[in-house]
């Protein structure tokens, strides 16, 4: 199976999708491909790789068999035309953003993210004089507002870590086309089984791999998919993709490679200047958990909403930030974009505050207290000691991380027993 697979569901795709019996054994399940560099066949066979002439595999760093086939098997339970894997979700962040930047241009994003990524776009990238807009884009025309004409792109998290805010993308996808630049989507958090941010305007979509595509907290990964269907020439905008590249002989990947130009590029130039590889180990592994990512889904979100609707009742907690909840302002957005479950990862705010949520997270037994989502494991987090600590106090509210906040992300686990610990974990907090 390879690209799309239209006629194939989802649950097809996610076990099929890019993988083959290798031709050489037979063997059914893909291999790990541990190896730096392969052979070529002659001289013209290589020269012709290098001048990207001729698709194969030169070097580990830029590409893998193991890694080619998540590549192909995540672009295609994301209808996407082509992916890119690499270290991290950090990573594909960066790797996503170099094709677009220059030196001084800016991005917009949303103030509501992972606060590592906060700290990434706000002070890090600024040493590569790239300078990021935070909005509150619970106002989609609060993006259109911060254009500017070297506004390069608009970022969001589909639903976002970690206070479950659903983003308005067919919006932001309208305003990004408008704007003639690309709209990026993390779709960590909801994964293409709850959402399918191209359907809706997205260009572009990233992954923290690490989590849910992976499942078992076992892995680091990230991956930076393509829909194929932005028109990188329609403006002066991006030269990276529509004007010659020096450093393949003039070459222009959008009209050398078309659909596949961003594709190409992701691996031609980011991995090969940024490094940012995936080990084909840890490829392997996330191949494994992608194929039970629905099942896996399924049983987080029938977990977390029972636990919502639990602690939303309860009578040590002030509010419960959870799009599945009708008394949450983003139900209506969560029908309408993640219509099979509104994820797993949500907030809540305890009565007691910072010296509650210290209390409740070390008292906790079944709850494993780590900075991670996405596990078949229930996991628990107090942001603002944590995650969100290098953060402002204006900062950690506007992204939902305050002193009182309570981050879960609900597992795999019996309900009733997480009910449970969670009751005797909030009786002691009440306590504190």
């Amino acid at each position: 199976m390879s690209g799309k697979d239209p006629d194939y569901g989802f649950e097809t795709r996610m076990i099929h999708a890019g993988s083959q019996p290798e031709p050489v054994t037979g063997a059914r399940q893909t291999p790990i491909f541990q190896t730096t560099a392969y052979a070529f066949h002659d001289a013209e066979h290589a020269s012709s790789l290098f001048n990207l002439q001729t698709f194969g595999f030169i070097y580990s760093r830029l590409t893998n068999p193991t890694v080619a086939v998540l590549e192909e098997r995540i672009a295609s339970i994301e209808n996407g035309r082509g992916a890119t894997c690499c270290g991290s979700g950090h990573a594909a962040q960066q790797l996503a953003l170099l094709p677009l930047m220059e030196p001084g241009e800016r991005f917009i994003a949303s103030n509501r993210l992972y606060g590592g990524s906060i700290t990434q776009f706000g002070k890090t990238f600024r040493k590569f004089d790239w300078h990021c807009d935070f909005v509150d884009m619970d106002d989609p025309e609060a993006a259109r507002k911060a254009l500017t004409p070297k506004t390069k792109a608009i970022f969001v998290e589909s639903l976002a870590n970690p206070g479950g805010v659903v983003s308005d993308l067919e919006a932001l996808g309208k305003i990004a086309a408008e704007a003639g630049i690309p709209l990026i989507v993390d779709n960590t958090m909801a994964t293409p089984y709850l959402c399918r941010p191209f359907e809706w305007g997205a260009s572009l979509i990233t992954h923290s791999a690490t989590k849910f595509l992976s499942g078992h907290g076992t892995v680091m990964g990230g991956a930076l998919v393509d829909s194929g269907a932005f028109d990188w020439a329609q403006n002066d905008k991006f030269p990276s993709l529509a004007a010659p590249e020096p450093a393949y002989h003039g070459l222009t990947f959008y009209e050398t490679f078309g659909d596949l130009a961003y594709t190409m590029h992701s691996h031609a130039v980011g991995l090969r200047d940024l490094g940012a590889t995936l080990s084909p180990t840890n490829a392997f592994e996330i191949l494994m958990g992608i194929e039970t990512l629905s099942l896996r889904m399924e049983r987080h979100c029938a977990n977390a909403q029972r636990i919502a609707e639990f602690l939303e009742g309860h009578e040590a907690v002030a509010w419960v930030s959870y799009a599945g909840l009708k008394s949450s302002r983003y139900h209506a957005l969560a029908e309408k974009y993640l219509p099979k479950g509104a994820g797993s990862v949500f907030t809540f705010g305890l009565k007691g505050g910072y010296e509650a949520g210290l209390k409740l997270v070390e008292q906790v037994n079944l709850f494993s207290h780590l900075a991670n989502i996405g596990d078949t494991r229930s996991l628990i987090l107090h942001p603002a000691s944590t995650t969100h600590r290098q953060l402002t106090d204006e900062q950690r509210e506007a992204s939902g991380a305050g002193n009182d906040v309570i981050r879960l992300s609900i597992g795999l686990e019996t309900v009733e027993d997480l009910i449970a610990d969670l009751e005797q974990g909030l009786a002691a907090a009440a306590k504190a």
